[in-house]
């Protein structure tokens, strides 16, 4: 009898058995909807030798009830699927909902009604009418989406409709996108550009697994390098992955990426409407879709002829999930080339540690850039002690560097402030009483944003208004900053430097690719002096009169016994360098810091990337931290302080004796109260040895907790908090 078993996306239950009805033909990556009690659930045919299950005698076995009209997933991506879930110790299903990421396109096709503006103006204009129609122009969405992005009502909508202000079209959902044209436009490589490329377009002929490391210094045209296999790869018919870290970068890259092939690429990020992530999906699956840009979860897109993947800006610590599936893309994206058998480049101005360690030990192959396209000079780097050059009571930038601002201003060039930390000020207190504004969900402050009046918390995003008096002692105007954000140092620059026009650059305010767009024709077109930014600005742009770079900050990022935490500042500072003098004028970096005997400083300054990688090899290797050691942690959380305690507690008590292998905790996580859940953590660090995962797996399956308890494993964690 033809049988079948099935992983269901729900991780309480387990693979499952059902019956194949007569003349209904299925297999492997086929997806297919199964009963389940009353209800039908959505399930993936798994080949039965590679999902242990129990048998279910035949007679027991309930029919499949149809095919989902959607291509199977492919062997290669259930490989992928296997090897995530085993790695980062989670549920096959919670990976597999991943490939699964866009319910509508499992419908099959499909037409929608969208809506556009035709031109008319209503009988009667009213406010919220008017704010809609300015909003609307050149939009095209369902209403719901309209309203979303007019901010107002359906109803509001539908009243301009039976105007005749806005019209239906009809659209098919699964249009396919315009094709890329390899070789619409040729470019002139450097010497070393042209060998990484050549090297990397023969890896895609050849259509074997490659793993490259591609190191380039900032500017000097590791998107143009990669851009030549992704023409290669298009005239042999085959799809390409990129991955950006950031949706923000997207803008700048679609912009290149048309100029070089004609047409922009297929996107798949979070900020889709969801008809978009349909057509995405769909086209991917049909391989229609040449040139897929997207965010970490693109990794898990049901690509049909996939022939090569580029991770830009590999290092950023952006590509680790840190809920759900804790997973990293930039490795999993190397093991999803491994399944495919395709080559994988990363690409980075300053790569982890473990990707230069991966290139020494021979497993990935080294394509170096070691100098700028078209002639352009590094910017020249240099230190401002703050300790001997101190900044004016209440200011934070030293007059050295307000000073080469105002060079700058004088001759129209551009300047970029760089400190990572949005809002105004990260703290704000009564300076009556003493009070510090808290979130109620985390341990931690809330940070005062004036652009927004309010006050908010960066971790569970809760906010409350900036108030007239202490909450505490009632004291009005008594609330002080402390600290600063750049919204204070933008604050600084414009009451030192009147004259100069300033943008903040952060996540608040280049939320969406289209606000990101106008920031940078607003840079190109000399309407923006000075830039004061977050992480958000230290890669991917590429601004010809930006000369200047201040870093505000320096030591920011060394606080805290973060592993990562030198590695992490050098390659931020590095990065926002390299943006310093990328056209024909030079530049200059200037490093606000009150450490700059510090190593990660002093090679900074220096420009002694060797020897910075060097010191923190030698400290990982010490430390058996990785890539020379592993590390995992287990985060217990709930909403019950008590509940929390007791599970990190049984957990503990628990612990496995195994050699090489040393556990810490449970003790309560630095970040002790995050959105309203109590936590406690783990850590474990063992040698390479060690079947870590294994031992992880066994520890915690003898273990059961209350209904309210969570308990999440991290592999390889990037966030300590």
């Amino acid at each position: 009898m033809n049988r079948v078993r099935c992983l269901v996306l729900n991780a309480a239950l387990g693979p499952l058995d059902y019956k194949v009805p007569e003349g209904m033909e299925v297999g492997p990556g086929h997806v297919v909807e199964c009963p389940l009690g009353p209800r039908t659930i959505i399930g993936i045919v798994w080949e039965s030798e590679r999902l242990p299950g129990t048998e279910v005698p035949a007679e027991k076995l309930r029919p499949l009830r149809s095919i989902l009209p959607v291509p199977p997933l492919s062997a290669p991506l259930r490989r992928l699927i296997e090897w995530t879930a085993d790695y980062y110790v989670a549920s096959l299903s919670s990976v597999a909902r991943m490939a699964l990421s866009s319910g509508g396109a499992l419908k099959g096709p499909a037409t929608i009604t969208e809506y556009r503006l035709t031109g008319g103006m209503p009988e009667r204009m009213t406010p919220q009418r008017h704010a809609a129609m300015e909003a609307l122009e050149g939009e095209q969405a369902t209403i719901r989406e309209l309203a979303g992005i007019a901010g107002v009502s359906e109803g509001v909508l539908r009243g301009l409709v039976n105007q005749g202000v806005l019209e239906p079209v009809e659209v098919d959902c699964d249009r396919p996108f315009e094709q890329a044209r390899p070789d619409f436009a040729q470019v002139d490589l450097s010497e070393s550009q042209k060998i990484a490329a050549d090297k990397l377009s023969e890896a895609v002929r050849q259509k074997k697994f490659a793993p490259y490391l591609l190191d380039g210094v900032t500017g000097s045209g590791k998107t143009e390098t990669y851009f030549e296999p992704v023409a290669e790869a298009l005239r042999m018919g085959r799809q390409v992955l990129v991955l950006l870290p950031e949706i923000a970068l997207t803008e700048n890259f679609l912009h290149r990426f048309e100029e070089r092939f004609g047409v922009t690429p297929v996107l798949w990020h979070s900020s889709l409407k969801s008809t978009q992530r349909r057509r995405a999906w769909r086209n991917v699956a049909s391989g229609d879709a040449q040139v897929v840009v997207g965010a970490r979860s693109a990794l898990f897109l049901p690509f049909r002829n996939l022939g090569f993947i580029v991770v830009d800006e590999a290092h950023e610590t952006s590509f680790k999930q840190e809920d759900g599936v804790r997973y990293n893309a930039r490795d999993v994206a190397v093991m999803r080339a491994h399944f495919e058998g395709i080559p994988v480049v990363l690409a980075s101005a300053t790569p982890a540690l473990e990707s230069l360690q991966m290139a020494e030990s021979g497993v990935y192959a080294k394509l170096d850039l070691p100098s700028r396209f078209g002639g352009a000079e590094l910017p020249e780097i240099d230190t401002i002690d703050l300790t001997e050059e101190k900044p004016p009571h209440g200011m934070w930038l030293a007059q050295r560097l307000i000073d080469g601002i105002a060079e700058r201003l004088e001759r129209k060039e551009q300047s970029l402030l760089f400190l990572n930390r949005r809002g105004y000020a990260p703290l704000t207190l009564c300076r009556n009483c003493g009070f510090r504004f808290q979130c109620p969900n985390c341990s931690a402050w809330l940070v005062e944003h004036r652009f927004t009046r309010r006050l908010a918390c960066h971790h569970c995003g809760h906010e409350t208004p900036s108030p007239a008096a202490c909450p505490e002692c009632g004291e009005p105007d008594c609330l002080v900053a402390c600290g600063p954000g750049v919204e204070r140092i933008a604050d600084e620059v414009a009451e030192r430097l009147p004259d100069a026009r300033v943008f903040v650059a952060t996540s608040d305010t280049l939320n969406s690719p289209g606000r990101a767009a106008e920031f940078i024709a607003q840079v190109e077109a000399g309407a923006i002096d000075v830039i004061v930014g977050t992480q958000l600005v230290t890669k991917g742009f590429h601004f010809p009169e930006l000369t200047l770079v201040g870093v505000v900050d320096a030591d920011l990022g060394l606080e805290g016994g973060d592993l990562r935490a030198g590695e992490r500042t050098y390659q931020q500072v590095a990065q926002v360098a390299g943006r310093a003098g990328r056209g024909s004028k030079p530049g200059e970096v200037l490093i606000q810091t009150r450490h700059p005997e510090a190593s990660v400083i002093a090679a900074l300054a220096a420009g002694d990337r060797h020897a910075f990688y060097e010191a923190e090899t030698e400290m990982r290797r010490e430390a058996g931290a990785p890539p020379f050691g592993r590390w995992a942690s287990i985060i217990i959380s709930s909403e019950d302080e008590a509940e929390a305690r007791e599970a990190a507690r049984r957990i503990g008590d628990a612990r496995p004796e195994v050699p090489d292998l040393m556990i810490l905790g449970p003790a309560p996580a630095p970040m002790a109260l995050l959105r309203g859940r109590y936590r406690y953590r783990l850590l474990m660090n063992a040698r390479r040895s060690v079947q870590l995962q294994d031992v992880i797996r066994r520890w915690l399956s003898s273990i059961d907790h209350p209904p309210g308890v969570r308990v999440g494993v991290d592999v390889d964690p990037y966030s300590f908090v």
